[in-house]
């Protein structure tokens, strides 16, 4: 981990620290590069989960978005946020029967299911309501596409049915009296920052579709073929170029499914971290610079609680920043540990960093827009959230803090 420099983009002067500052205008910016990239006509769904801060869900939304949501808190900010509910797709292994049935009541276009279980729960939900809800069937396929960061099918899975299952038994993956299904949903792997992997986990997903379509299990109306579209975590780095990924991957589409340009199937995608990561930056000051047993030991007023937390449950690498802003600190050090505030010896970022580091300066950690503050033990030890600072057009447009409260029920 070396130094960066300083923190680029409008000053921090006059802001609390630590503070998550995104940038709408790089948002932009990456929803237009990911839109190039993909083919003619689909649909580009944001995955809130990497960041649902509403004024990042508000911009995606203007651009052009739909939204994927997994949990009723995302489907609240999603439809508070202005996006039309015929473009909101609900996933998640596991629906409480209250999470289905405010998805339905809201008008949300397509939920995901991953079971026959669950299409009879959403049958049930909607049938209760007096409406019917369009499902996709979440597929499994046989095996993993080579080249993921992170594997999400051809293994055993709470995601999706397995493909073999569906072959076998596909009368119970029909459509019920309340919950038509209209296609199928197939996510291969996440974080993939190559255009040949990612075209060869999409080659497979259509393969599988039309091997699907073509048995008559699902009326192939929607075909939604995921994501997975790597992004720097943290470290310094551009997004990945896919020069070709459109072109190949219509012409992938245009083998299988001759009609898809006329929507049969309409095609979609999903994509959390391409469209959000390099529009977020961490300032975070230096509390505390000392040595022990003869390391260099830097304290930070951020730790695990506000970045990086979910890398102890496999969801990310482990965390290798770079910290920025440290140049005028004096000669670097190296082989420093350094760490956040909290009282546990896990609060360690890393321990080989090469840092120039004094009291009170403030560092910044680049490309933190996805999988930041939302994505870390924030409640641990109750220290305050970082204040989120949103530019716009360069300038300061909200400032906001993110609050952890205790609702009593009895």
């Amino acid at each position: 981990m070396t130094d960066p420099g300083p923190p680029p983009g409008p000053p921090h002067d006059g802001l609390p620290t630590p503070a998550y500052r995104y940038d709408l205008d790089e948002v932009r910016r990456s929803h237009q590069r990911l839109m190039r990239a993909l083919p003619a006509p689909s649909t580009l769904y944001y995955s809130l989960k990497a960041n649902p801060h509403p004024a990042i869900v508000t911009a995606l939304r203007q651009a052009g978005c739909g939204a994927e949501v997994s949990s009723p808190g995302e489907l609240r900010t999603a439809i508070d946020c202005g996006v039309p509910p015929a473009q909101v797709i609900y996933t998640a292994p596991g629906k409480q029967d209250s999470a289905v049935a405010a998805a339905i009541t809201a008008g949300a276009g397509l939920i995901s299911v991953d079971s026959p279980l669950a299409l009879d729960q959403v049958d049930a939900v909607a049938s209760a309501l007096g409406r019917t809800a369009r499902c996709l069937l979440r597929v499994n396929d046989t095996s993993p596409a080579p080249g993921q960061a992170m594997t999400m099918t051809g293994e055993a899975s709470q995601f999706g049915a397995d493909v073999e299952w569906i072959g076998a038994e596909p009368r119970w993956f029909g459509s019920r009296p309340a919950a038509e299904v209209v296609g199928l949903h197939l996510f291969m792997g996440s974080n993939v920052a190559d255009e040949d992997a990612l075209v060869a986990q999409f080659a497979q997903a259509i393969g599988t579709a039309w091997r699907l379509a073509e048995a008559g299990v699902v009326n192939l109306e929607v075909l939604d073929l995921g994501g997975g579209f790597g992004a720097p975590f943290a470290r310094r780095g551009e997004l990945p170029a896919f020069p070709a990924l459109a072109a190949r991957l219509g012409c992938l589409l245009d083998e299988r499914f001759p009609d898809w340009r006329a929507g049969r199937p309409a095609v979609a995608f999903e994509s959390g971290r391409y469209l959000t990561a390099t529009c977020g930056t961490l300032l975070c000051r230096v509390l505390d610079v000392k040595r022990s047993h003869g390391r260099p030991v830097v304290v930070l007023e951020s730790g695990i609680n506000h970045l990086g937390g979910m890398s102890g449950m496999r969801r990310l690498p482990p965390i290798l920043p770079d910290l920025g802003g440290g140049t005028a600190a004096g000669e670097p050090m190296r082989d420093v540990i350094v760490s956040g505030p909290l009282c546990t010896p896990l609060d360690t970022w890393t321990r080989v960093a090469t840092l120039a580091a004094r009291p009170g300066q403030v560092l910044c950690v680049p490309n933190v827009g996805a999988y930041g503050l939302t994505a870390s033990p924030l409640a641990f030890l109750g220290h305050p959230a970082p204040v989120e600072v949103v530019i716009d057009g360069g300038e300061v447009s909200h400032v906001s803090r993110l609050t952890v409260t205790r609702e009593v029920i009895r």
